[in-house]
């Protein structure tokens, strides 16, 4: 079997992949035209996020046997259409929810405890300690949206403080001993930190709305190192101005790319993210949660056993 690699990844993934007795063959750079004009010779295809995989796409893959991407989300490529064609489809979301707990975690104990502010403070001459004065976690109820990979690895993370975790997921019955599962009603009228944990779907594009930050009883932090589509930014803004959101950790945007290598589809910088910049209870990260050296590792082992496990 041939297989077309269409990203740079960890080298365990080429190195094992040849051991396996695949036939691997690198393109970094050819545009997505180029590529479509020879990926009727490979049976499979793996891909980070360099360009979406459409059904015009996949009709010249005459030959395609599986798509792996080194990722947790497959937003970037139609699947459906994919499986009418039985192609099958690997993601390795159990690569990096290690990391994207931790991100998570990060974010959030690092907006309690104001460090950026103070940070930059420090470094300026400033040596404001009323001014910095954090907040604890302890005490505290985090709500999760999405109890998957990720929302699980971020409730594990969560167990070493005395806090209230509860999450509310499409599938029933996701529960575990680190979070209880309850209603949407139910978070929002509990949950002093909101947490998204959600793929890109229909249902979760633009959800967290006016309406959707209004419905929460208490004023709350919200941490997303989900999907940038997920949050409409103009209206986080308006939540972060009302008060309604104390604070947010966004390592996505709603203006990224769909290749998520790049920020904005043009030049205009929108207002609202000028905001977000300018206003010091936010934390910002260029979609790098799940992005660390371990991970980069783990994320290429995964698919590697996938592959192993569905064509060896």
């Amino acid at each position: 079997m041939k297989i077309l690699h269409l990203d740079t990844n960890h080298p365990l993934m080429l190195n094992q992949l040849n051991d396996l007795g695949f036939i691997n063959e690198e393109d970094y750079t050819s545009s997505k035209e180029e590529i479509e004009g020879k990926i009727h010779l490979y049976d499979g295809f793996i891909i980070r996020s360099r360009f979406s995989i459409d059904k015009h796409f996949l009709d010249k893959a005459k030959n395609l046997k599986f798509i792996g991407r080194v990722g947790a989300g497959l937003e970037n490529i139609d699947c459906d259409y994919a499986r009418t064609k039985n192609i099958v489809l690997i993601a390795a979301p159990e690569g990096n929810r290690n990391a994207v707990g931790e991100h998570s975690l990060a974010m959030l104990l690092s907006l309690f405890n104001k460090l950026n502010k103070a940070d930059k403070e420090v470094r300026n001459g400033k040596w404001l300690r009323e001014e910095n004065r954090g907040i604890e976690l302890d005490g505290k109820t985090v709500g999760l949206i999405g109890y998957g990979n990720m929302g699980k690895s971020f409730a594990k993370k969560l167990r070493g403080f005395d806090v209230k975790v509860l999450c509310c997921d499409l599938k029933n019955n996701v529960g575990d001993e680190n979070c209880t599962q309850v209603s949407l009603k139910e978070l929002q009228e509990k949950s002093d930190i909101l947490s998204l944990h959600t793929p890109q779907t229909d249902l979760t594009k633009n959800m967290i709305n006016a309406n959707f930050i209004n419905s929460f009883k208490k004023n709350f932090w919200l941490i997303n190192t989900a999907r940038g589509s997920a949050v409409v930014t103009k209206d986080l803004v308006a939540g972060l101005q009302s008060g309604k959101i104390l604070g947010a950790g966004l390592d996505v945007l709603e203006y990224e790319k769909s290749s998520f290598e790049n920020l904005f589809s043009d030049v205009k910088m929108p207002e609202a993210f000028q905001y977000l910049i300018d206003t010091e209870n936010v934390i910002l990260s260029p979609h790098v949660a799940g992005w660390t050296i371990e991970s980069k590792e783990k994320l290429a082992q995964t698919i590697i056993d996938k592959i192993k496990a569905k064509f060896c």
